[in-house]
């Protein structure tokens, strides 16, 4: 993962602590304390476990360490006022909503029952926001992130949202637009962009 900025951050924190996902680089954080009220910035890619049953179990791994950092991060954010934005592909579709063909991937990664309900978990328990979802709450067809490059997926927009911004709530009230920016394919995903009224 990597970030750019036009901010200097004040530290950068990387990985979770967990060497089997901190040596595949899949966690990045920069601390923004510049203004009233710090920031931090979080750059993640949580693994695919589409490959095979060994990178799924690698999967619900990460998903199992990654968990109590978010947590933590929560608890930070309500001890001290930090805001976190945490940006990347996270790999899961949450709803049915978030991929053209739901009925056929109940049973594949990216979609499968424990993987979803993580991020409810994540949504409904921790109090993180889908900032995108909360914007575009019934988007459906333009909300997708990612198409497989088999068959013609991206050409006839059969697609999945796994690429969020996910935030503590008083940041993401002040999101006020979002967009999948697909004017140009740079790769089988399109970048999520999200407009903060927010100074770091």
């Amino acid at each position: 993962v990597g970030l750019y900025s036009g901010l200097t951050p004040t530290r950068v924190l990387r990985g979770i602590g967990t060497a089997e996902f901190d040596l595949e680089g899949r966690v990045l954080r920069a601390d923004f304390d510049g203004a009233q009220t710090p920031v931090s910035v979080v750059s993640v890619y949580l693994p695919s476990g589409s490959a095979s049953p060994e990178r799924q179990a690698s999967k619900f791994r990460f998903l199992d360490a990654f968990f109590p950092i978010m947590t933590d991060w929560m608890a930070e954010h309500r001890a001290s006022g930090r805001e976190f934005v945490i940006c990347g592909d996270w790999n899961i579709a949450h709803r049915e909503i978030d991929l053209k063909n739901w009925k056929g991937n109940l049973k594949n990664s990216g979609f499968l029952p424990e993987e979803r309900a993580w991020l409810t978990k994540l949504f409904d328990q921790v109090g993180y926001v889908d900032v995108y979802r909360k914007l575009e709450p019934k988007a459906g067809e333009t909300c997708y992130t990612w198409w497989s490059n088999r068959g013609q997926a991206y050409a006839k927009n059969v697609g999945w949202r796994i690429d969020y911004q996910i935030s503590t709530p008083e940041i993401a009230a002040a999101a006020k637009k979002t967009t999948v920016y697909k004017d140009e394919r740079f790769s089988d995903h399109a970048p999520l962009t999200v407009d903060y009224d927010w100074k770091l």
